[in-house]
């Protein structure tokens, strides 16, 4: 997804004949050249006042980010006088739209919006965790009730996990039930909500139940039948 950077000029070159300023290609795209998901990035400064209205024109489902202003330069170390600690603030915006868009059709919104040329979104459900850096936890955490979703985007759809991810996420919460000895459906769902696993929540209450429910009710018998056969050894001793 797109990242804070150069304002000016950024994506375009000029057009020494015509002295106009003509848009390049972002190298990701490649050869797909059309996708129905694009990024971008819009700054408070530079945006015009009615930016939210200019893409409701275009009638698609879109997603905007929290305000980010409290991202931190990475190429600040504390000894320059001319950097700012703090990334300009921004937002991020996934736009969605009902059919495939060429970078051209796209670049045409977004210069409406003052804003740098856009990127085909790779993943919607990346993207929108992004927005609140849920997988980067060294960067500032910012609200998930501050994303806004526009025009009847889902964001729930959109970050509906693909077969590989659950199948991931499955590994990732056995592990974690194996590591601490979980035996009670309660107590790992006592874990997800009290510690925000929005998305091993959302795997074990409405994808895997009963596969959890059956492992953990499998891992508490083995560990009854475990102990009685310590007991009766312990007895015949």
């Amino acid at each position: 997804m797109p990242r804070g950077g150069k304002r000016d000029g950024a994506g375009k070159k000029k057009d020494t004949e015509t002295n106009k300023t003509t848009h390049t290609k972002p190298l990701m795209l490649g050869k797909s050249e059309r996708t129905r998901n694009w990024l971008a990035i819009v700054y408070p400064d530079s945006v015009p006042d009615n930016w939210r209205d200019i893409i409701n024109k275009h009638h698609i489902q879109w997603v905007e980010s929290p305000l980010h202003d409290k991202d931190i330069n990475p190429k600040f170390t504390g000894d320059e006088d001319e950097l700012d600690p703090v990334k300009k603030a921004h937002w991020h915006i996934l736009m969605c739209f009902p059919s495939v868009k060429s970078y051209e059709q796209v670049i045409a919104l977004t210069d409406a919006l003052n804003a740098p040329r856009p990127a085909p979104c790779q993943s919607t459900q990346g993207t929108i965790r992004y927005m609140v850096h849920k997988d980067n936890p060294e960067k500032y955490q910012y609200e998930w009730k501050d994303i806004i979703a526009h025009n009847g985007a889902d964001l729930e759809t959109l970050c509906n996990s693909t077969h590989a991810e659950v199948m991931r996420i499955q590994k990732e919460i056995i592990a974690f039930i194996r590591y601490n000895d979980i035996t009670e459906f309660e107590d790992l769902i006592n874990y997800c909500i009290d510690e925000a696993e929005t998305d091993w929540y959302n795997v074990i209450a409405n994808k895997s139940t009963l596969f959890f429910r059956t492992l953990l009710t499998s891992r508490r018998n083995k560990a009854i039948k475990r102990e009685a056969c310590k007991n009766k050894i312990d007895m015949l001793q």
